[in-house]
């Protein structure tokens, strides 16, 4: 039991809570928080709304808010299409609400008013910071040191399967004149809303795994508002994106507007189809240096060829000039032999004719006729001469040969 004071019925408890905040909180006022949680019932949007904070990003407030169909419609027609970006999970929003409690259905927060520019103002604040971590982690062009292949064939796409832009992206590239091939495999994933980070992330390790099989990687979405391109600034994301071991290309598809993900990839594109373009006309320089390269081997032949036939042709025509030199030379050796070779002729037989007299003079001298004239005599015996005197003996019967007649004796 109370020991004094007076008791109150629930009813009355909450009746005077309720005029306390009237009394205190009669305006509507400007509140951050981040959207838990959000539904939506016959046009109602009902929030849940969070405060987190400390290491372990722990909640430190919650209330339950309420758009009511009128303001909802108001509120869509005023943001248009960032309108359904902003009621989204985890997105952290500044609301004009009315502070509201009733007996029976206790605290709630009327939505009255969003304010998208701090949305985005933080969106863009937690984006430079995430720059920031990137480059101080040496990621942020990582992956632009990466040579590109010659050829980009063989391509690893992150897409969503039924994405207007990823439809465009695969036809474009089977359209192209060249009639260049490519084999593509998808990688679905969500491309905005809660699920996406956690989806490309999964995406990006399938992709690691089979990474001999691709030549790069090609992340593209169709369009969408600013707040739809969240994932594309998360620093995890990004940062598998920067370490992966072949090229990115990104066409996430806003002119505008640069993600993250753009800085980080090897070559940033504005749109899917300028990422296929992008694609075919790698392909088509390579062909072309393919080209320019047998022209030029085909002029260095010709070339050759022209600088070999003439270097031929002047040895032919060194060849004939030596022959016809020679031919010449011959030709002048055989007139003078021919010419000389009469009188060379006569006065051999000249020579001839005087050796021969002397020789007959010669032989003249020395006949036996002559050398008998001399005063010398020739013995013989038996017929012949006799040329020593070991060849007779006593007795024997010689004939002594004079200029004028013989004599004959014995031994």
């Amino acid at each position: 039991m109370p020991d004094s004071g007076t008791t109150y019925s629930l009813f009355d408890l909450n009746e005077h809570v309720r005029r306390v905040l009237a009394l205190n909180l009669p305006d509507a006022l400007w509140v951050r928080a981040e959207i838990a949680q959000v539904n939506e019932s016959r046009g109602h949007f009902y929030l849940s709304l969070v405060e987190k904070g400390g290491a372990k990003e722990d909640i430190l407030a919650q209330a339950e808010a309420v758009i009511w169909q009128q303001t909802a419609r108001n509120l869509q027609f005023q943001l248009g299409k960032i309108w359904h970006d902003l009621l989204r999970a985890g997105v952290e929003v500044l609301l004009k609400v009315r502070v509201e409690f009733h007996e029976r259905y206790g605290f709630k927060l009327l939505i009255q008013d969003i304010d998208p520019a701090y949305t985005l103002g933080k969106l863009e604040l937690e984006r430079r910071n995430t720059i920031q971590k990137l480059q101080e982690a040496g990621l942020l062009d990582l992956n632009r040191r990466l040579p590109l292949p010659l050829v980009l064939q063989r391509i690893a796409v992150l897409s969503s399967r039924n994405a207007a832009g990823f439809q465009d992206f695969w036809k474009h590239l089977q359209d192209n004149r060249y009639d260049y091939g490519f084999s593509m495999v998808l990688f679905p994933v969500a491309v905005q809303g809660d699920q996406a980070e956690q989806e490309v992330l999964r995406q990006l390790k399938k992709i690691r795994a089979k990474r001999e099989g691709f030549d790069c990687v090609v992340v593209i979405r169709g369009g969408g508002a600013r707040l739809d391109l969240t994932a594309f600034d998360s620093f995890e994301v990004c940062a598998q994106m920067a370490g992966l071991p072949m090229p990115v290309l990104s066409g996430i598809g806003h002119d505008a507007d640069e993600t993250v993900l753009d800085l980080v990839a090897h070559t940033a594109l504005k749109t899917p189809t300028a990422v296929a373009d992008f694609l075919i006309g790698h392909n088509l320089h390579f062909e072309s240096a393919l080209v320019q390269l047998q022209l030029s081997i085909r002029d260095s032949l010709w070339k050759s060829l022209e600088t070999a036939n003439l270097s031929l042709e002047y040895l032919a025509q060194q060849c004939n000039l030596a022959i016809r030199q020679k031919i010449r030379t011959e030709q002048q050796a055989l007139k003078y032999v021919e010419d000389a070779l009469p009188r060379l002729f006569r006065q051999r037989l000249r020579e001839s004719a005087l050796e021969l007299q002397q020789q007959e003079a010669l032989v003249e001298l020395l006949s036996v006729e002559n050398t008998l004239k001399r005063g010398f005599t020739l013995t013989t015996k038996d017929g012949k001469i006799v040329r020593s005197a070991a060849a007779l003996k006593p007795g024997d019967r010689i004939n002594t040969h004079f200029s004028d007649g013989e004599v004959s004796s014995e031994i």
